[in-house]
């Protein structure tokens, strides 16, 4: 059963889930041990910190009051030892927190990237590859940022808030009430602006997502952008993405801005109310001057969590939106999976049947209805006819690309889908209209199927194929650098490395889609030489517009409107007079 689709790149706004946080902290789980050294030091961190005023407080009431000087030396003593105590531990406090982050964010991002490769198809098919790229740099740098300093933050805040109302509370339990009378105006604020907070930091996280997909778009198709007159136009398009972007991180900073001055100001007038309120428990010797130092320094910590609490949530609010994202595409589960008895073919003899298979991309219009094709092996089969005919379908189900809603497909009598994956993508290999090539070196492109294969077998396969001679120009002939999608190189000149790559691959089913479309008149023989070689012994599918190219074909399947509509070679089909015979006169008058 499918699943119907809307727009996937858009995450519903929802409140915080306590199971998303923890689905999320089961990936700093494997790293506790790490993670509980570093919260050690975070302890000893923040209780350092608490003894500060402390110290203070003796330092005035014992030696600085009493004119104690040498005593006086001795706090200064242990005050500079609580600092460097307090460093150290910070220090490490800082490192292993940020190493179990990274550790964390490197086995997601290895998961993430891991479970993109068994995607189907149809996955890919309905996203932008920008915005799938902002899952891995966006979200995942959201989610590091929460995890290398959020988590410990927090706790380090909270034991720092919760040790400074108990210190004030033993000190003078008054003078403390006195402090915490304007906590429930910071609360208030913090409860009224968290959906805000929330909705922000998610609109930020998809507005990125945009910018990300219109400049990955932009940059693979600026040739046609530049052929077409269309940079102004795209300047403008990209403008208001990237404005978008801009609107909802100004407006993610401007929610938390106003709320840090409030925090201030509600922290300056705790300090006030102190030294209101402490001026006269000194004056009326309830507490000692030491006291009411003590008290000044522990309304700062006390505002400072809270302060820290609201970025921490800021960070939290990120990270929930990032971690959404992400888990969406982790919980997307492949739809073409291998079966769990899979077979593996040893000995592959190329017969290949279609029966009575019906397939549709969305689940609802068909491309293919009730397909019948046997091919014998070492065949050679054509399928021409119409654009957006079933074509192209054909062979992605061969392939298995994608699986058939209906019918069955047998390669030597097996049903494929019971096939391991391994097996299948050994037997069948592709050259597309489109080759791509990836950023490396020549050899190391060929080689992609068979990363063993030697020097002299990518030798062999370049010379049978008639990619050596162009290699053996290039300055440093097969360990030259090609640069991502092959730019450099003529289109005749990738189809001829594609050729390479898929003969040394040595698959006993080829499958050609438009294989010479793309390449000039003057390349075209070259490669039609190499795939000749290439298609030698071997069974072939061959998906072509230019029916010249198909008609020394042992078979051509006319394919309309999902079906086989003729079928036969290529004298025959034009004695007939249909389909075939109309589509190979008006090439003719095209060419004329």
């Amino acid at each position: 059963m499918r699943r119907h689709f809307g727009d996937p790149d858009e995450i519903p706004v929802k409140p915080f889930e306590r199971g998303l946080f923890l689905r999320l902290m089961g990936y700093v789980k494997p790293f506790r041990k790490s993670l509980f050294i570093a919260g050690v030091f975070m302890l000893v961190s923040s209780l350092t910190d608490l003894a500060g005023p402390l110290v203070l407080r003796y330092a005035i009431d014992s030696y600085i009051i009493p004119r104690n000087i040498l005593g006086l030396w001795q706090i200064i003593f242990v005050y500079c030892l609580i600092l460097v105590i307090n460093w150290v531990s910070t220090y490490y406090n800082t490192y292993l927190a940020t190493l179990t982050g990274q550790k964390a964010m490197f086995a997601l991002r290895q998961k993430l990237f891991e479970h993109l490769q068994v995607l189907s198809f149809r996955f890919f098919d309905r996203r932008k590859a920008g915005k799938i790229m902002s899952r891995f740099t966006n979200d995942i740098s959201a989610l590091n940022q929460f995890l290398t300093s959020g988590i410990l933050d927090v706790v380090s805040d909270l034991i720092v808030l919760c040790g400074t109302i108990l210190l004030m509370l033993s000190m003078n339990w008054k003078l403390a009430l006195v402090t915490f009378t304007t906590l429930p105006f910071v609360a208030l604020t913090a409860a009224g602006m968290r959906s805000k907070v929330q909705a922000a930091y998610r609109d930020t996280r998809n507005t990125i997502a945009d910018v990300n997909s219109s400049l990955q778009e932009n940059i693979s198709g600026v040739r046609v952008v530049q052929a077409f007159s269309r940079e102004k136009v795209n300047m403008a398009g990209f403008e208001q993405i990237n404005r978008r972007n801009f609107q909802a991180n100004v407006k993610a900073a401007t929610l938390l801005a106003l709320f840090m001055p409030m925090v201030d100001i509600l922290s300056v007038l705790g300090s006030i109310l102190v030294i209101w309120y402490g001026a006269r428990l000194v004056v009326a010797h309830q507490i000692t001057v030491g006291i009411l130092a003590a008290f000044l320094g522990y309304v700062t910590r006390f505002y400072s969590p809270v302060r820290d609490l609201s970025q921490v949530w800021g960070s939290l609010q990120a990270a929930m939106a990032a971690s959404e994202r992400v888990f969406e595409i982790l919980d997307t589960p492949p739809e073409i999976l291998e079966s769990l008895d899979a077979v593996e073919l040893t000995e592959v003899r190329g017969e290949v049947e279609f029966r009575e298979v019906t397939f549709s991309y969305d689940g609802e219009s068909p491309v293919l209805d009730r397909v019948s094709l046997h091919a014998r092996p070492g065949e050679k089969i054509a399928l021409v006819g119409p654009t957006g005919a079933g074509k192209t379908s054909i062979i992605n189900l061969l392939a298995r690309f994608y699986d058939a809603d209906a019918g069955s497909i047998t390669l030597d009598g097996t049903e494929i889908s019971r096939l391991s994956f391994k097996s299948l993508r050994a037997a069948v290999g592709v050259v597309l209209q489109d080759t791509f090539i990836f950023a490396g070196t020549v050899r190391e492109n060929i080689v992609f199927g068979c990363p063993a294969a030697g020097v002299e077998a990518v030798e062999r396969v370049a010379r049978l194929t008639g990619a050596h001679e162009f290699i053996s120009r290039l300055p440093k002939g097969y360990e030259t650098q090609v640069m991502e999608r092959g730019v450099k190189l003529s289109a005749g000149q990738r189809q001829l490395l594609a050729c390479a790559r898929a003969l040394l691959a040595d698959p006993r089913i080829l499958i050609l889609d438009e294989a010479t479309s793309s390449v000039d008149v003057s390349s075209e023989q070259a490669v039609q030489r190499a795939l000749e070689v290439l298609m030698e012994g071997r069974t072939c599918f061959t998906v072509a517009h230019r029916l010249s190219t198909v008609r020394n074909a042992d078979r051509i399947l006319v394919i309309a409107e999902g079906k086989i509509v003729e079928e036969g070679p290529h004298r025959e089909l034009m004695a007939r007079k249909e389909l075939y015979f109309r589509l190979y006169l008006n090439q003719l008058k095209e060419l004329d």
